[in-house]
């Protein structure tokens, strides 16, 4: 599970961020990757033209589930369980990607949103599994970047081609266009006291302010995050710089993340947020945030790295909690 926002400041910069929810333990970290770059990916060799940074690992081959290119291209991966329909085969004049493959292909080849429109028409993604988890992985992708073109990709069949996402959040299952459907069920929430009613002649005290927002819901499921992300940006005061958007996303990032133990599965193991991850697609920096850190721990694309680096780089993240004593 996990949720997905993208945001632009003020100063007109946009960001992507996310929550990375899952029970099995990832183990990611930042990492970056240089320019022209052959990787042997799961269901075939595919080669990247772009440098990039983002969160992912090392498993016979560098697989990324989010980050950002020198372009400012930004892309996440989601779980999409039930709804994601990959294909056996491809076709002999597309390429052949594994779904964990999608992000690092994306981030490697393409230069914004709308050069990935075309690209995906010369791709079929393939059933086939990770070797981390033992399994196909069932995920759907949102992209964005600095002109604030954002769209998502779901493979449902084998025509690829990405969604407009108007409202820059996503979620889990259901698809895209059922969770903007379903917005109109809460249409009528405001940030504003709402207030109430006489009932039989007697006036009702109001609750004060927030009496708005009654109705938001407030559980853990895909729906509900969706919903309470797509509310809380709305309404939350525009930020100024990258500084205090970071912590604007924090904040917004707060309203679904997953504290360890709320949120059992089947087996009893506990789906919690082991990360957030935030891309600042103007000035090509990713920042990490993991469980047990609240410190955001990032890099930034710099020239020298995109022009003289030819080796990938792993930055291990600090995971000893952080507390300022003032005395």
């Amino acid at each position: 599970m996990c949720t997905s926002l993208t945001y632009e400041n003020s100063r007109g910069d946009h960001f992507l961020a996310r929550t990375m929810d899952f029970a099995f333990e990832l183990g990611g970290q930042p990492i970056f990757m240089p320019r022209q770059q052959e990787i042997s990916g799961d269901a075939g060799t595919f080669t990247t033209k772009y440098g990039f940074i983002g969160a992912g690992r090392n498993l016979s081959h560098y697989i990324f589930v989010d980050g950002v290119n020198e372009f400012g291209l930004g892309a996440a991966a989601l779980y999409f369980r039930g709804y994601a329909k990959y294909q056996q085969s491809a076709p002999a004049d597309k390429l052949s990607i594994a779904p964990h493959d999608v992000v690092a292909w994306t981030l490697g080849n393409a230069q914004s949103v709308a050069d990935l429109r075309e690209l995906v028409k010369h791709i079929q993604i393939l059933d086939v599994p990770v070797s981390l988890l033992g399994l196909t992985t069932p995920l759907h992708f949102i992209f964005s970047d600095p002109t604030g073109d954002t769209a998502v990709l779901e493979a449902t069949n084998a025509d690829l081609h990405l969604i407009d996402d108007p409202v820059g959040v996503m979620a889990n299952s259901p698809e895209l266009n059922w969770h903007l459907q379903n917005l109109s069920t809460y249409g009528t929430l405001q940030a504003a006291e709402r207030p109430l009613q006489d009932r039989l002649g007697y006036q009702l005290p109001t609750q004060g302010p927030g009496t708005g927002a009654l109705g938001l819901p407030g559980d853990y499921t895909s729906p509900s995050r969706f919903v309470r992300t797509v509310f809380n940006k709305h309404y939350s005061e525009a930020a100024a710089d990258t500084p205090s958007t970071l912590t604007t996303l924090q904040h917004l990032l707060d309203g679904v993340t997953i504290p360890k133990g709320v949120k059992l599965m089947a087996d009893g193991t506990s789906d919690y947020t082991q990360y957030r991850g935030y891309a600042c697609l103007d000035d090509r920096s990713y920042y990490m945030e993991p469980y047990d850190n609240q410190e955001l721990q990032g890099i930034r694309l710099t020239d020298e790295m995109l022009n003289d680096w030819d080796t990938p780089v792993e930055y291990p993240l600090d995971h000893t909690p952080h507390v300022k004593h003032l005395n």
